[in-house]
């Protein structure tokens, strides 16, 4: 079976995995834990950043849910809503169109899969990183963010282990 990799990101990629990103493990920061920083994010995206407090719950549900999706054993799977239409692009294909910020996400994430793209979105396997990144092997099995970082420690630390036992 061949496998085709994207010459390219998609680009909603950058949006998702910011999103996915907004909480850091390794740092312990969390750019939705207040409105403040929220509105933070959200202008550093270009999306409207007067959210309220009802949107901040919103968002970090959407997060959870999301980053569950893809891995996260951490993260609480489960339902959310964001407010999205129906709409025809230029070249006249159905297209989700945003409502809000959050809807800009659940689009960009619906993209994904609607293009195949959502199974190379995973976490990190190293517990202390968690951090969301794009798999792009032909074969799609990375397991860390990073070889350099996360892969050589977690490969190093199974090779101790595989000495002393």
């Amino acid at each position: 079976m061949l496998v085709s990799v994207p010459d390219q990101d998609p680009p909603e990629v950058t949006l998702v995995l910011d999103f996915l990103n907004s909480v850091d493990v390794e740092a312990g920061t969390d750019q939705l834990a207040d409105t403040a920083s929220y509105a933070a994010w959200l202008r550093g995206h270009g999306l409207p950043d007067r959210p309220e407090p009802a949107d901040l719950e919103a968002a970090r549900r959407l997060r959870a849910a999301l980053r569950a999706t893809v891995g996260d054993r951490r993260a609480t799977p489960g339902e959310v809503a964001v407010p999205v239409r129906v709409g025809l692009d230029a070249d006249g294909r159905p297209t989700l169109l945003a409502a809000d910020p959050l809807g800009t996400v659940g689009a960009a994430a619906v993209a994904l899969a609607g293009a195949g793209h959502w199974e190379r979105v995973r976490i990190c396997h190293a517990d202390d990183c968690r951090w969301a990144f794009y798999d792009r092997s032909k074969n799609r099995s990375r397991h860390w963010c990073s070889m350099a970082e996360c892969g050589t420690r977690a490969k190093s630390r199974a090779f101790r282990e595989r000495r002393r036992g």
